[in-house]
């Protein structure tokens, strides 16, 4: 009978430091919001290359519609990812969802104009919306069980954002805020 000895034995890899991976996270999220951040500015810009077809404030509402159109798919997104996360892993899920929302923002930059293809541009754009709203539950809602999973034991009822857990101030007894 053959035995095993503890050196024989494959070394465990080491695990990922939990400064690490809410940090990665934590940057994909940044990555994420600043896409939408840059839509809402933009949307002017926005609204005079893909909803020309109709007056100038049909269009920014128009095109104000379909920046809320990635807000309104965002628990979808929540609900179709965290199962899958739940299925795969959260961690293969959250790549899946940077990709796609790498993968719409990229499009978005290189959808033609109104001008150039008509009602096209416009439904393109707000399927594209869509996909990175769908992304951007996804991904919030995989990162923030992923998080603390990932503190050190000592650390494991403290929040996500921070290593210690808040002391109660002595407003927080009286106080209604």
């Amino acid at each position: 009978m053959a035995t095993v000895s503890v050196s024989d034995a494959e070394p465990r890899k080491p695990r990922q430091s939990p400064a690490f991976v809410i940090g990665a996270s934590s940057l994909g999220t940044i990555f994420e919001w600043y896409d939408f951040y840059l839509y809402g500015l933009l949307a002017t810009i926005i609204s005079a290359q893909f909803f020309s077809g109709v007056n100038e404030t049909t269009a920014f509402i128009l095109a104000l519609a379909a920046f809320a159109a990635g807000f309104a798919v965002r628990p979808f997104g929540a609900i179709l990812f965290g199962r899958i996360g739940d299925l795969v892993g959260r961690k293969n899920t959250f790549l899946v969802t940077m990709g796609i929302m790498g993968l719409s923002t990229f499009l978005v930059g290189l959808l033609p104009s109104y001008a150039s293809i008509g009602l096209a541009a416009p439904v393109l754009l707000v399927v594209l919306r869509l996909l990175q709203g769908l992304a951007l539950g996804g991904e919030y809602g995989g990162r923030r069980p992923m998080s603390p999973s990932m503190r050190p034991r000592g650390n494991a009822g403290s929040t996500p954002a921070s290593s210690r857990p808040r002391r109660r101030s002595a407003c927080s007894r009286r106080c209604w805020w």
